[in-house]
């Protein structure tokens, strides 16, 4: 009886390391993606800033032809 009872706690000890490490590696992938999205958005400022600073341009060029 206490060799099954043995056995049944390796086993929970065994899941819940498994479960442990499935938990590391979720949170290891949800920091990749994190990262990844944070690069993206800093690639998408950089191409507004640069269609605003164009466009701002084109509406000084535009303003200096009026005069």
């Amino acid at each position: 009886m206490r060799l099954t009872h043995l056995f049944t706690l390796a086993l929970l000890l065994n899941l819940g390391a498994c479960g442990a490490g499935e938990t590391a590696a979720t949170a290891s992938l949800q920091a990749q993606q994190a990262q990844k999205a944070q690069q993206q958005m800093q690639q998408l400022k950089q191409q507004i800033d640069q269609a605003n600073a164009t466009n701002n341009q084109r509406l000084q060029e535009a303003l200096k032809q009026t005069q």
